[in-house]
């Protein structure tokens, strides 16, 4: 069994949370809680590899993984 390791934004709106996976196109997940958001993605991310997997595709992977903020004055 392979162990993959993905960067997942997570973004928090008025009716929940939203997530996706940059490394793999059309990866998302919405949850009603962080916790919920964090297995959601884990379930999307696992079928979006066994998917690929069952279609003899590469899975993607990143080397190097950034996050920053930014504060700016308008």
């Amino acid at each position: 069994m392979n162990r993959y390791k993905f960067s997942v934004v997570i973004e928090k709106d008025k009716d929940g949370y939203s997530g996706f996976c940059p490394e793999l196109q059309g990866c998302f997940a919405q949850g009603n809680t962080y916790e919920e958001i964090i297995e959601n993605m884990k379930d999307a991310i696992k079928l979006n590899i066994e998917d690929r997997l069952d279609d003899s595709e590469s899975v993607p992977q990143s080397d190097y993984i950034s996050l920053a903020s930014v504060e700016l004055a308008v």
